[in-house]
């Protein structure tokens, strides 16, 4: 076991999937948790990025909500691709295939257990149009909207839990703005 086991490059292994098995049962045990991990956590992330936004937060594997600097916020990808606010869903910005058939279920499922067809459901992959990676699945009845899986209140925890207020702090940071990038992408298109 290494002697600072909580050591940034500890916390760098356990994201590779290479922390030895007593390394990492001794990391995920350990009591009190170390203070700084999440600040860790956060400047590993920032070393793997091409990009110099700062990362607020992850959401996922490969997408971040990042500070733009005057109180502006989006999420962004590993590829540096935007897909703008972070309090309207991303999904509305990526490449979409959709999955509907038995043909198309079977190049995924291959010993079957995929959603009941007879019931109208789908597969939706989201893909960044950046990278084309594969950002995100969801299962789920035809003509359901799209789902909005996270929206963080990232004043909160930063003010509340990291006892580090950031400085672009506002009231309405915590209000989803999906209905409101879907009304002005529908008006634009009218026009």
């Amino acid at each position: 076991m290494s002697e600072d086991i909580a050591s940034k490059e500890n916390l760098r292994l356990l994201l590779d999937g290479k922390l030895p098995g007593d390394d990492f049962k001794a990391l995920v045990r350990l009591k009190p948790k170390d203070k700084d991990r999440f600040w860790k956590y956060l400047a590993i992330l920032q070393e793997r990025v091409p990009w110099n936004d700062r990362i607020l937060l992850p959401i996922s594997d490969h997408l971040y909500v990042v500070s733009k600097g005057a109180g502006k916020r989006v999420v962004k990808c590993d590829c540096g691709h935007e897909y703008g606010d972070y309090r309207a869903n991303w999904k509305l910005g990526c490449l979409v295939y959709i999955r509907r058939t038995e043909e198309e279920m079977k190049e995924v499922y291959t010993v079957g257990g995929y959603p009941d067809l007879n019931a109208g459901s789908e597969i939706r992959e989201f893909y960044c149009p950046g990278c084309l990676r594969l950002l995100c699945v969801e299962s789920c009845p035809r003509g359901y909207p799209v789902i909005f899986d996270f929206l963080p209140d990232i004043d909160a925890l930063y003010r509340d839990w990291l006892h580090s207020p950031l400085p672009d702090e506002a009231p309405d940071w915590y209000l989803d703005q999906t209905t409101m990038l879907a009304q002005g992408f529908l008006k634009r298109r009218a026009t």
